[in-house]
């Protein structure tokens, strides 16, 4: 069948649709940074005064909000390192093994992904309320785990899956042992994976919500439960502040993960990341 080629009143519409689902979404966005720069203590858009106030808030230190933050940062911490510990172990094993059941192992895995966030933070709750650890940075950053480790997973599978395992087989028929080559090969080239396994798994952690507000104490609050704290009785412009900020973190985030990806590519395909030394 021929194919009409396009009129410039098509591209054009075209073109206007694109823009329009962008603004669309764009919006909330934009609403929240204009706020945010607001002077009055209502939150309205758009503002008739413009102040660094609320930023000024957020930052001052020892307060509710730079506390929080450095809680959350911590814990995004701890979770980004436990994310990555299982996500090269079990992608290793999922991408390179042959595992019996492997499609019910994989299912598994993936399983926190489907099943409802509340319902994994009440499950959670009940096994570390009896062993008094409610409130303790490590059981967050545990109970994140369980959110971020299937992203990490995924990331990194695919990552193994980019990678010609004839290098791997080569550098083992010169008598390269296991550890050597995951040293050598398989970790030099699989870098911008694990770079982007940990930025998605310290963002899931530092915006994770339901296990942080079901573990966390008065004394223990992540940032999210503090910004759902301010909203719940009362509208506090501060939120518009800190909500600007993870804008620009998340943005920042995908900036570099992007960037890594693609230098990546690049070094792959010069052979910058290949061993120039004997595998030893």
């Amino acid at each position: 069948m021929m194919e009409l080629p396009p009129t410039r009143a098509g591209h054009i519409g075209r073109a206007l649709s694109a823009i329009a689902i962008l603004l669309f979404l764009a919006m909330p966005i934009v609403i929240i940074l204009v706020t945010s720069f607001g002077a009055d203590g209502i939150g309205t858009f758009p503002p008739k005064e413009y102040s660094t106030h609320w930023y000024e808030q957020m930052a001052a230190p020892g307060g509710n909000w730079a506390t929080s933050i450095a809680l959350s940062s911590l814990i995004a911490a701890l979770t980004t390192v436990f994310s990555l510990i299982l996500g090269a172990t079990a992608a290793t094993a999922l991408a390179r093994g042959r595992l019996p059941l492997h499609t019910a192992v994989y299912g598994l895995v993936l399983a926190p992904l489907l099943i409802p966030q509340v319902v994994i933070a009440l499950g959670l709750f009940l096994f570390f309320e009896p062993a008094g650890m409610l409130g303790s940075p490590l059981a967050i950053a545990l109970g994140h785990t369980v959110l971020a480790a299937p992203i990490a997973i995924l990331i990194m599978i695919s990552t193994l899956r980019g990678i010609d395992e004839r290098l791997e087989d080569a550098a083992a028929s010169m008598g390269a042992g296991r550890m050597v080559i995951a040293r050598r090969i398989t970790f030099p080239l699989a870098t911008p994976g694990l770079i982007a396994a940990a930025v998605f798994a310290f963002i899931t952690s530092f915006d994770e919500f339901f296990i942080a507000q079901f573990m966390s104490t008065p004394d223990t609050r992540t940032l999210p439960v503090l910004v759902f704290n301010a909203l719940q009785f009362d509208v506090d412009p501060t939120v518009t502040a800190v909500s600007a900020v993870l804008i620009a973190l998340a943005v920042l985030a995908l900036a570099l993960v992007a960037l890594v990806r693609r230098l990546g590519g690049h070094r792959n395909q010069q052979g910058g990341l290949l061993p120039t030394e004997p595998l030893t």
